[in-house]
Parts: C-alpha cells; structure tokens; sequence
C-alpha cells in the first residue's frame, strides 16, 4: 500500500483520529447505551420506545396533565404518527388505553392501567438503576445534562 500523504480530495476528513468527531463519539455511546437499557428492558416485554411513551404518559399524569398522543409525542420528541402506533401497541398489551377526551372530541385521552402502572413502575427502577451506573462515570453529570438539554434547543 502507498504511505505517501493523502490530498484532501482523497481524505475528506478534517480529524485525525476518530476521537476528535463529537458526532461519531455520541454515535458510539448512544449505540452502547441503547444496547444496555434493551437489554434492561427484555424482562418487561418492552421495546426502549414503548417504555419511553409509556412512562411519558404516565409522567404527564402525574402532573395532572391531560394525557393525549399529542402530548406524549411533545414530551418525547417523538414522531406523532408512530406515538400512535406504538401506543396501539401497548394498548394490545393491556398496559394503556385510550378513551374519549373530556372536551376535544377529536383527541383520544391515554390512560395507564393497573397493570400498566405495575409493569412501568419496574422497568423505570431498571432504567434509572442502569441510568446511574452508565452515567456515573462521568464527572459532572448534571453539566452533561444541560449539555444535552442545549442540544435539544
């Protein structure tokens, strides 16, 4: 192989080593992450995206909100459209169900049921536990946190 250096226009990268990217570093550790949490969430029968809308439906809930599909998808910056999809979903497994809004005949309100609320009540302990020993590493979790808050802006 030739050892001679590259010209730009052969290497189109502006780093010299993979560490530098910022991009592929979040790429690695989000695949790491969400490799740990499915794994987590296996003895629950859930996928990490029905757990997200489900304990987002029943974090809107304690907060006295109105829950709606809507709502959720806000919460979880979520895609509208496979919010509904993935509450259908949960719905089949008897852990939500939808019923008619109060005051908005067009929205559907989601409610959490009892065996809803058991199931999310141990996989959101399985989470945060894997959440704490994950993110411990770091020296100043609270600083990544609005880092990542000022991204989501």
């Amino acid at each position: 192989m030739d050892k001679r250096k590259q010209s730009d226009e052969e290497n189109p990268f502006q780093y010299k080593t993979a560490g530098e990217s910022t991009g592929f570093l979040l790429w690695q550790v989000h695949n790491q992450w969400q490799r740990e949490i499915k794994k987590s969430l296996k003895k629950f029968d859930l996928t990490h995206t029905q757990f997200v809308i489900l304990a987002s439906a029943y974090w809107l809930t304690l907060r006295q909100e109105t829950v709606t599909q809507v709502r959720i998808a806000r919460l979880s910056h979520s895609d509208v459209m496979m919010t509904s999809n993935v509450i259908r979903a949960l719905e089949k497994k008897g852990l939500l169900k939808r019923k008619e809004h109060e005051r908005d005949t067009r929205a559907k309100q989601v409610v959490l049921t009892e065996k809803g609320k058991k199931l999310l009540s141990g996989a959101v302990r399985t989470v945060e536990s894997f959440d704490r020993r994950f993110f411990g590493a770091l020296s100043e979790p609270a600083s990544f946190n609005r880092a990542l808050e000022e991204l989501l802006k």
